[in-house]
């Protein structure tokens, strides 16, 4: 069965084989999203071909959220052999285009502060779903020197001083961690009041994992600069809600530092092996944001690493 044929088929069984279709811009994965329209109704079609994708973990993390109160998109309709689901569509107001549009920015990062303190606050909210521990944090982080630097030396010494700075943060307790929270993936829902009203998308690779992951994505986006005063109000939101958290200012500096150090490998890819240019364009504030990071003292084995064999290409102070 072709691709086209499989679609036609779910949407015929679903009642939409006669909507209207409208495709949404792609992004940096194998899906892609289609509004369908009918009258006034409109659903989303995601199409996430196997076996790249898998729409599994999808409505398995969407149902959870929701029943955490949080509002992930209904799944009406799923076909997981061929990789399709009918989900609720949550419009066209993403954060990105409410901040292009002049929104504020504070009030729309402190919303998703208070979106991800509620999901925190709720114990057991990773029951059931994978732990993401140092190696697969370091597996992302290898993307760096896969396709950034794939000529850096000492590539053991890269894994050993990642384990080091790891190790404390991922002592603490686990949370459900989303891994890809920043404004691109928040949307703000019409008619729907507090944190209800921040619909998450792209969660698809939720797992078990340290509570400041995803603040750190939010903070420390790799597509947009997150404003210092709007940094402040957000950080002083969640420690009003967790004020025995210790150690956030660290926290957020070792993961935000695993972070763009993925993500600078996998925008490399983008680039090099998918013919997805665009993602250069935010490699120097990748680098601005991972030379801040790991000026921390917490960062010093990586920073060391980082000075002995990356030196062309990111300034990294010592630690004082």
């Amino acid at each position: 069965m072709s691709r086209e044929t499989a679609i036609a088929a779910f949407l015929a069984d679903a009642g939409w084989g006669d909507a209207g279709r409208g495709p949404l811009p792609g992004d940096a994965s194998f899906r892609r999203y289609v509004r369908l329209r009918r009258g006034r109704e409109t659903v989303m079609l995601m199409d996430a071909p196997p076996p790249e994708e898998d729409v599994r973990p999808f409505t398995a993390v969407a149902a959870r959220l929701r029943l955490l109160g949080l509002s992930a998109p209904e799944v009406y309709r799923t076909d997981a052999a061929h990789g399709l689901l009918l989900l609720e569509d949550f419009g066209d107001d993403t954060f990105t285009r409410l901040l292009e549009r002049g929104e504020s920015e504070e009030d729309l990062y402190l919303l998703a502060a208070d979106a991800l303190i509620a999901l925190q606050r709720q114990p057991g909210a990773a029951s059931g779903f994978s732990s993401f521990g140092i190696d697969r944090f370091l597996e992302g982080a290898e993307l760096f020197l896969d396709w950034y630097l794939p000529a850096a030396g000492d590539r053991e010494g890269f894994r050993a001083a990642m384990r080091e700075v790891l190790a404390p943060v991922m002592a603490g307790p686990e949370t459900l961690m989303l891994r890809d929270y920043h404004v691109d993936n928040l949307m703000r829902l019409d008619g729907r009041h507090g944190t209800a009203a921040c619909g998450l998308l792209d969660f698809q690779d939720a797992a078990g994992g340290p509570p400041a992951y995803d603040l750190a994505s939010l903070i420390e986006d790799a597509r947009r600069d997150v404003g210092e005063a709007v940094r402040r109000a957000v950080l002083a939101r969640y420690r009003a809600a967790f004020p025995d958290t210790r150690d956030l200012e660290r926290d957020i500096a070792v993961l935000g530092a695993q972070r763009h150090i993925r993500v600078l490998g996998t925008f490399m890819r983008l680039a090099r092996r998918d013919g997805k240019p665009g993602y250069m364009r935010h490699l120097p504030r990748l680098r601005r944001m991972l030379e801040r990071n790991l000026a921390h003292p917490a960062l010093e084995p990586l920073a060391a690493w980082f000075r002995r064999n990356v030196a062309r290409d990111l300034h990294i102070p010592a630690a004082e």
